[in-house]
């Protein structure tokens, strides 16, 4: 592919890209420079940073798989791509709050909550990461996806149900159960009010 013609696909939104590679496989490397740093940031927030590599090129490849399968009238592969990246976790490790704790991985987010500097935030970071940890290992798989995807990764609840394969409704009650549940778990925490923020992101 020419410089001028890796321009124009570069320009093209993700299903044109997508729709391109079909006859020209190298095209999907577009998608990957696209939306690699979103899918790395998920993955190692929920399982930490030990196998991120692996996992964000094991999301790569089963979407590479199933591109053939995609339906071109979702122009934003996104919520495809955090589905795929989603089932690959679900595949990896079940017991989140294990990955958690060893890995820390919430203590990126610290920064996003807004609520004191950083360095409060460092002194207080393996604390509040330990009480979300607690509060997420409570919840039903089905309802932390839901949590973590709309919470952290900003999706829409539309964006959510493409990306689980679920109805819309679904997402809301999920997203309400596990709001529920997560903020009784915090409720002996003493950060329920440092992390009620992201809770409530919609």
């Amino acid at each position: 592919m020419t410089g001028l013609e890796r321009a124009t696909v570069v320009a093209m939104d993700d299903a044109s890209v997508i729709e391109g590679s079909w006859g020209e496989p190298s095209r999907f490397a577009i998608l990957f420079d696209r939306h690699a740093p979103l899918i790395y940031r998920y993955i190692a927030r929920r399982v930490g940073y030990d196998a991120i590599d692996d996992l964000v090129a094991e999301t790569f490849v089963g979407a590479f798989a199933g591109r053939l399968g995609y339906n071109l009238t979702y122009r934003d592969a996104k919520p495809w791509l955090y589905g795929i990246a989603t089932n690959v976790i679900g595949s990896y490790r079940r017991d989140e709050l294990r990955q958690f704790r060893i890995s820390q991985a919430i203590r990126p987010e610290i920064s996003l909550l807004g609520h004191a500097d950083r360095t409060a935030a460092d002194i207080t970071a393996g604390s509040i990461s330990e009480a979300l940890a607690t509060a997420l290992s409570v919840l039903a798989a089905g309802d932390r996806d839901v949590l973590v995807l709309v919470a952290w990764e900003q999706l829409t609840y539309d964006e959510v149900a493409r990306a689980l394969d679920i109805p819309v409704g679904t997402v809301r009650s999920r997203l309400h159960r596990a709001r529920d549940h997560a903020r009784r778990a915090l409720a002996q925490s003493g950060f329920q009010s440092t992390i009620e923020e992201v809770l409530n992101r919609d």
